[in-house]
């Protein structure tokens, strides 16, 4: 039997993070995945400007190494389409400007395929002797005890370890029968995810696009530009909606595609070249328990996606690297106690929180049509709550920015 501080059950950007960040610190883990690298992963494929942040906080080395890699295209904000087909513009910096040479040379955020992203961590992983990375194998039981957690798998598994990281995912079944996290269909996305090439009218700025379509809400249909002329087209609706309106998501987009007057046009020459695939968002629409004796959850695994946007990457990342933290803390002291532990929840909801609660306001909006209209209407031309979604996408403590009354005055004044 293998023994170790810290096992990490996951190789994801959650669990990566994780890893990288207890590197850092000197402290050596066990990392499992049942995947073997390189594997494909259905997701949106955006890196916000989070990512960079994440990264750069755990080795600017490794942030380094990200923005020198060839697998991406660089990407300058997000546009958000209401319902009435009003546009807004959002770049991953407040001071975005598209003519901006000096932006244009450093932009905070990518679109890779996810296969690509996820691979490049994992190599990242493999750089660092304090880490074990054991692929290929599918845990399957977690045993309590009184000094430790026995954790067994296939191919032999056998671990000890003092501490998990649990970063295995939205369908962890670690969160659902030990954390007792279920899925709410409130607090939860159904998604699908396909692969076009030559889709038309892209931005310059390779922009990723999120249009909250009337026949989708609350729920969007996305376009995320890639390398090769490829882009990562897909939909993403409330499953409580999905089931209410008994909706058939694979057909909505397709529907969308061949029908919608805009997306006609710009699907004229497309072609599809991947299957359509479906996964699940589960989201930080709601604060949960997160951690308990001897564990913490991250990233999908913790219920961190935000619930406006769909972005997980970022989340992950920054989870990840807040449990390594306080997996140090725990391990100095010599205490994996609930109650040691529940500091790793406080730390997460105290950087996170004030974001996902904006998010969830939003995501509410979203069912208003005519106001979610009005909503873009007014940040079209107010340049602070143009600032505020952009500090959704690039700087994850919004605490500050909320906590100063002159902040609102310049929101009300269009400062």
């Amino acid at each position: 039997m293998l023994e170790t501080k810290v096992c990490i059950v996951g190789a994801g950007p959650a669990g990566a993070a994780a890893a990288l960040q207890l590197a850092q610190l000197g402290i050596e883990c066990i990392i499992v995945d049942k995947a073997v690298f390189p594997r494909d992963k259905v997701c949106g494929d955006g890196l916000s400007g989070k990512v960079i942040t994440a990264l750069n906080r755990i080795d600017p080395a490794i942030a380094t190494r990200l923005k020198e890699a060839n697998f991406k295209v660089n990407s300058w904000g997000v546009t958000f389409v209401s319902p009435g087909r009003h546009s807004l513009d959002v770049g991953y910096r407040p001071d975005y400007n598209s003519n901006n040479q000096g932006h244009k040379e450093t932009p905070i955020g990518y679109v890779c395929k996810r296969m690509d992203f996820d691979n490049f961590l994992v190599d990242e992983i493999k750089r660092r002797p304090e880490i074990k990375l054991l692929e290929g194998v599918t845990v399957d039981k977690y045993e309590l005890l009184k000094d430790g957690y026995v954790v067994t798998g296939s191919n032999g598994f056998h671990v000890k370890a003092q501490l998990l990281i649990i970063a295995n995912g939205a369908h962890s079944s670690f969160t659902k029968e030990v954390a007792n996290i279920t899925m709410e269909p409130e607090h939860y996305v159904a998604g699908i995810r396909a692969y076009y090439k030559n889709v038309s009218g892209n931005n310059a700025d390779n922009f990723i696009e999120l249009h909250f379509l009337k026949s989708l809400l609350p729920g969007y249909f996305w376009i995320f530009p890639l390398p090769n002329g490829e882009a990562n087209v897909g939909v993403g609706v409330l499953s409580e909606a999905v089931r209410k309106k008994k909706m058939n998501l694979k057909k909505s987009m397709l529907d969308i595609i061949a029908n919608d007057p805009v997306f006609k046009e710009r699907f004229k020459n497309a072609e599809l070249v991947s299957n359509i695939e479906g996964y699940g968002l589960p989201l930080g629409s709601k604060v949960r328990v997160i951690s308990g004796e001897r564990y913490m959850l991250v990233g999908d695994a913790a219920y961190l996606i935000d619930p406006f946007t769909g972005e997980g990457i970022g989340n992950g990342l920054y989870s990840g690297r807040i449990a390594a933290l306080k997996a140090a803390d725990a391990l100095k002291v010599n205490d994996f106690s609930a109650t040691q532990l529940s500091a790793y929840d406080a730390e997460v909801y105290r950087v996170m929180g004030p974001e996902l609660k904006l998010s969830h306001r939003l995501q509410k909006l979203i069912r208003y049509p005519w106001l979610f209209n009005t909503l873009m209407k007014v940040s079209s031309r107010n340049k602070q709550l143009q600032e505020l979604l952009s500090c959704m996408f690039y700087e994850v403590d919004l605490r500050k920015k909320l906590a100063k009354p002159s902040f609102y005055v310049k929101m009300l004044f269009n400062r």
